[in-house]
C-alpha cells in the first residue's frame, strides 16, 4: 500500500507489485484491500454508459462510431490505444495545440488514441472527438483486449448526461 492505493503507477515505479507492470507468474496479495464498503451504500442504479463510449465533435465521426475498437495493449494512464479499421488522418503538418482529457486523437498510424488521466498537455495529432465527462469513469474501467464502441451525442445531450451523473454522485452521501 503506498498512500492508502493498491494501485501501480509505472512512471514513477510507485506501488502495486513493486512498482512493476505485472507479468505472468505474478500473485497478488488481495486480501482486505480488495473489498469496497462504499458498494453497499449505493442508492439507485449507476447510469452506465456499457461497452459505448459517447463522444462530441465538430463533424460526423461515422468511421469512428461506425466500428468496433479493441483496447491495445500498449495502453496506459497517458492514452488507451485503440485498434480497428485504419481512419483517414491528416498527412500535413499541423501545428501543435492544447489537448484536453479525453481528446481522441488520430496519429499517422490511423489508430485513434484516447487521452488520459497523465495526458501531454499539448499534441499535434489530429483531434476527432472527444470523449463526454459522464464517460471518463468509463474510459478508466477498460481493459486491454476488451472491445468498445462511441457513440456521438451533441453538447446539450453530454451536458444532460454530465447533471445526471452529478444528482447521482450527490444521492450517495
Amino acid at each position: 500500500m503506498v498512500l492508502g492505493s493498491a494501485s501501480t503507477h509505472l512512471l514513477t515505479g510507485l506501488g502495486g507489485l513493486e512498482g512493476r507492470a505485472l507479468q505472468r507468474g505474478d500473485v497478488l496479495a488481495v486480501g482486505q484491500a480488495g473489498l469496497r464498503p462504499l458498494w453497499g451504500k449505493l442508492r439507485g442504479s449507476r447510469p452506465e454508459p456499457g461497452p459505448v463510449i459517447r463522444v462530441t465533435s465538430p463533424t460526423n465521426v461515422y468511421a469512428l462510431c461506425g466500428a468496433a475498437w479493441e483496447v491495445r495493449e500498449d495502453s496506459d494512464r497517458m492514452g488507451l490505444r485503440l485498434r480497428g479499421p485504419q481512419l483517414d488522418r491528416h498527412t500535413g503538418h499541423m501545428l501543435t495545440e492544447g489537448v484536453p482529457l479525453g481528446a481522441v486523437q488520430v496519429p499517422p498510424d490511423g489508430q485513434p488514441i484516447i487521452l488520459f488521466v497523465e495526458h501531454q498537455t499539448t499534441g499535434g495529432y489530429p483531434k476527432i472527438a472527444n470523449v463526454i465527462s459522464a464517460d471518463f469513469h468509463a474510459v478508466g474501467q477498460l481493459r486491454p483486449r476488451e472491445r468498445v464502441r462511441f457513440e456521438q451525442v451533441s453538447i446539450d445531450a453530454a451536458l444532460t448526461l454530465l447533471r445526471a451523473q452529478e444528482e447521482w454522485l450527490h444521492a450517495l452521501v
